[in-house]
């Protein structure tokens, strides 16, 4: 009898690990343990996680940008003239657009942002038109702006924050910003490289306090500009913006929970983060072909959990880090 109840005992404990482990495994799949750490110093870099490839038949091919909406993960494969979507564990659920200048159709897929709705804005750079589909990626219309003369020609980075549109004009050398239905707020720029000029700004980003980061991509620099449009400050990786510049061919920018600036540099296959005050925190990448090394990066999203993705060009994925 004390055998038989040894042996059920034993048996309880050892169902009860397995629950336990099929219970933390299928949470880790479906990531909702990452709040978890929050508990671990974050004071230090984003370490690499994982990268995301693509539909096996058709993976990744020059993904350009990249963003978290809602719970979905989208990527514009550009040489594919579609947008990926995948889930937060990596795998590619599903696709959509296709080579064209009809609606839902692409020459040139580039930045990509979310609104409120779920609604997903796609810029086209060669279409000139920024397309507006739902979270399943069917077409609902063009963004149509409220002016006789249209602003919007080459259309590069996007990014919504307070229910306004930020658009990169890459030929107007422009940041031009919009409310979502259409009315112009202001535009910020014009070709040269004194402050406040563009050549070439291709990524946007906008922090808690409402500055406003645009990737002056032909100049070597960042620039920063209150929410009125205003010129703060020019990053470029020097001391306080006014040496020669650390970066080269600067796209992807965002901002991170705690103020930190992570700042995409194409050709040296880096990312530059500093502090609020202008202080370099770390660099990662470095250029390869392992895990965690980026081969002209390009786009760079940083979602509400601090989980950074990044367009990895010519290694044809996105890199995951948190």
């Amino acid at each position: 009898m004390k055998k038989k109840n040894v042996y059920i005992t034993m048996s309880s404990i050892f169902a009860l690990s397995v629950a336990l482990f099929a219970t933390i495994s299928f949470f880790n799949l479906e990531g909702n343990v990452r709040p978890m750490l929050a508990a671990v110093d974050q004071s230090g870099p984003p370490q690499y996680s994982q990268s995301f490839y693509g539909d096996f038949n058709e993976p990744l091919s020059k993904p350009m940008d990249v963003a978290r909406i809602g719970e979905f993960v989208y990527v514009s494969d550009t040489s594919n003239r579609q947008i990926q979507v995948f889930d937060q564990a990596g795998t590619a659920i599903f696709k959509f657009g296709e080579n064209g200048t009809e609606e839902g159709q692409f020459q040139f897929p580039y930045g990509i942002a979310g609104n409120a709705e779920g609604e997903i804005y796609v810029a086209d750079l060669y279409n000139g038109n920024i397309s507006i589909f739902d979270s399943k990626g069917k077409f609902i219309r063009y963004f149509e702006e409220k002016s006789e003369e249209k602003a919007i020609a080459s259309p590069g980075g996007l990014r919504i924050y307070d229910e306004q549109l930020y658009v990169t004009d890459i030929k107007a050398n422009k940041l031009f910003v919009f409310t979502l239905d259409g009315e112009k707020i202001m535009e910020i720029g014009g070709p040269g490289a004194e402050e406040g000029q563009f050549i070439a700004p291709n990524a946007v980003t906008v922090d808690r306090e409402k500055q406003i980061y645009v990737t002056d991509s032909g100049n070597n620099r960042v620039q920063v500009f209150d929410q009125n449009g205003k010129f703060i400050r020019i990053i470029n990786g020097s001391q306080d913006g006014k040496g020669s510049p650390l970066f080269v061919n600067p796209r992807g920018v965002a901002v991170d929970s705690q103020g930190v600036v992570y700042i995409v540099s194409n050709q040296s296959h880096n990312i530059y983060a500093y502090t609020p005050d202008g202080t370099e925190a770390f660099v990662l990448g470095g250029m390869g072909t392992d895990n965690g090394k980026l081969y002209l990066p390009n786009g760079l999203f940083i979602d509400n959990r601090d989980t950074l993705y990044v367009t990895d060009t010519i290694n044809q994925r996105v890199s995951v880090y948190y």
